[in-house]
C-alpha cells in the first residue's frame, strides 16, 4: 500500500514516545521506508536503537555531523519525504514550527520540506488547552499544515482530559489517506451511511439489527483517502470515529432521515450502506412494559424507504446501496437496484463465512445498472471499499 514512499517521522519527548515505535513498525509492514528523526529530548524516553532496528534505516539525531559522503541531512530528508509525521508532537515542537524557529534537525527538516507535514500532538490536558497552543494550531492549519485531534482518556500524568495519542492504527490510516492512494475523488463531496438503528419499544427495549457499521465506515474512510470531502451519518455502533471525517450520529430510521434528507443536495456521491429499520412500533410505549403472563402483541408501522426516496431524487448523483441476502443473491440485489435507482448495488451473503456481521472481511458482488457484475472474493472491508469506489469513479464515463 506504501510502497515506494518515504515516511520521515519526527518523535519529541513525550511519553507517548512509546507508541510512535508501533507507527514506524506499521509502516514498515505496509512496505514504506521510514526514516526517523529524533529530538534530543525523544531519545530520554526511548533508545534510538529501536528505532533503527524497526525501520532498518539509522536514526537522524544531529544537525552537524561528520559523514563519509556530502549530504546535508535536513535537506537530504525534506527531499526524499513524501509525508513527515511529527508523532507525537509536543506544545513545543507547535509553537516552534509556528513561529517559524529551525534550530534542530526536526525543525529545519520541516521548515526545508515541500511534503504534507503531519502533526499528532500529545500532551497534558491543561496545555492542550491551552489558548496560546490552539493558535499555534490555527495558524499552522492555515498554512496547510495536518493535524490529528488529541483524544480523552487517562494522561501520563494522571489527570483525565483530552491530551492523549491516537492509536497507532489510526495515525497510519491518516497517513495512508494523505499519500498511500490517488486521488481520484478530489473534489468530490460524499455522504455516507453507516450502522443500525434502534426503534424503540419502550424506554429500555427496542428493535434493532446486526449490523456493526463496519462496512460503511470503511467507505467512509476509503473516500477520504481518495481525496474527497466525506460527511458520514452514524447509526449506534462501537466504532471509533474516523479521523478527518464529519460524523452526525443518529439512532432512530427517522432520525436517519431527517439528517439525510436535510443534506443530500450538498452532495455528488451517496452511499447508502446503514442497515436502517424496515419497521418500527406503532406507537412507543411511555413506561416500561412490564413481563406479561401470556403472548405480547407489538403493532409495527413502516419507516420511510430512505434509499427509494433518494432514487426519485438523485438526478446527477451518484446513488450506490447495499443489500444483505441469505438467497439468490444477484435476483434479488438487481431487483433493489432497479427498484430504488441505484447505480451500483453491493450485494453479499451473510450465511456466508467471513462475509457476515462484526468481521473485518467480506464477500461481495457489485452490480452496476449497465448489467456488469462483479464478483470479489474474501477481502478486507476496506479492500472491498476501494474496489466499490473504483466502480464509482467510472461513472461518469461510463453515463
Amino acid at each position: 500500500m506504501l510502497s515506494g514512499k518515504t515516511v520521515v517521522v519526527g518523535v519529541c519527548g513525550g511519553i507517548a514516545a512509546y507508541k510512535s515505535v508501533e507507527v514506524v513498525s506499521r509502516l514498515v509492514k505496509l512496505n514504506a521506508t521510514v526514516n526517523v528523526i529524533m529530538t534530543r529530548n525523544a531519545q530520554k524516553f526511548i533508545s534510538p536503537l529501536t528505532f533503527q532496528t524497526i525501520s532498518k534505516n539509522t536514526v537522524a539525531d544531529k544537525m552537524f555531523t561528520t559523514t563519509s559522503k556530502w549530504d546535508i541531512e535536513h535537506v537530504s530528508l525534506a527531499q526524499k519525504a513524501d509525508i513527515i509525521v511529527i508523532v507525537p508532537a509536543t506544545a513545543n515542537i507547535i509553537g516552534k514550527i509556528a513561529s517559524g524557529i529551525a534550530d534542530d534537525l526536526l525543525t529545519t527538516t520541516v521548515m526545508a520540506s515541500k511534503a504534507p507535514i503531519l502533526i499528532v500532538p500529545s500532551m497534558n490536558n491543561v496545555m492542550y488547552e491551552n489558548p496560546v497552543l490552539n493558535e499555534n494550531i490555527l495558524k499552522l492549519k492555515k498554512h496547510g499544515y495536518l493535524f490529528m485531534e488529541a483524544e480523552e482518556g487517562l494522561l501520563a500524568c494522571g489527570t483525565v482530559g483530552k491530551g492523549r495519542l491516537p492509536e497507532p492504527e489510526e495515525i497510519v490510516e491518516t497517513i495512508i489517506g494523505v499519500i498511500g492512494h490517488k486521488k481520484d475523488m478530489e473534489g468530490l463531496k460524499v455522504l455516507v451511511t453507516a450502522g443500525p438503528t434502534r426503534e424503540f419499544i419502550d424506554p429500555v427495549r427496542y428493535i434493532t439489527n446486526r449490523s456493526s457499521g463496519k462496512m460503511g465506515y470503511a467507505l467512509a474512510k476509503a473516500c477520504y483517502m481518495r481525496g474527497a470531502e466525506v460527511l458520514l451519518i452514524s447509526g449506534p455502533v462501537s466504532l471509533k470515529k474516523p479521523a478527518n471525517i464529519n460524523v452526525i450520529n443518529v439512532i432512530t430510521a427517522e432520525e436517519m432521515y431527517n439528517e439525510v434528507m436535510k443534506t443530500y443536495e450538498n452532495y455528488n456521491v451517496i452511499l447508502m450502506f446503514a442497515a436502517v429499520a424496515d419497521y418500527s412500533p406503532a406507537q412507543k410505549i411511555k413506561e416500561k412494559i412490564k413481563k406479561a403472563e401470556e403472548e405480547f402483541d407489538l403493532r409495527l408501522k413502516k419507516t420511510h424507504d430512505i434509499a427509494e426516496e433518494l432514487g426519485k431524487l438523485k438526478g446527477d448523483r451518484i446513488l450506490v446501496g447495499a443489500c444483505a441476502e441469505t438467497g439468490d443473491i444477484v435476483k434479488n440485489a438487481m431487483e433493489k437496484l432497479k427498484k430504488k435507482n441505484f447505480d451500483i448495488i453491493m450485494a453479499n451473503d451473510v450465511t456466508m463465512e467471513g462475509a457476515g456481521f462484526d468481521v473485518e472481511t467480506n464477500i461481495v458482488k457489485i452490480l452496476k445498472k449497465n448489467g456488469d457484475i462483479i464478483e470479489l472474493p474474501l477481502m478486507q472491508k476496506i479492500d472491498v471499499a476501494h474496489k466499490v469506489l473504483d466502480e464509482v469513479v467510472k461513472l461518469p464515463e461510463e453515463r
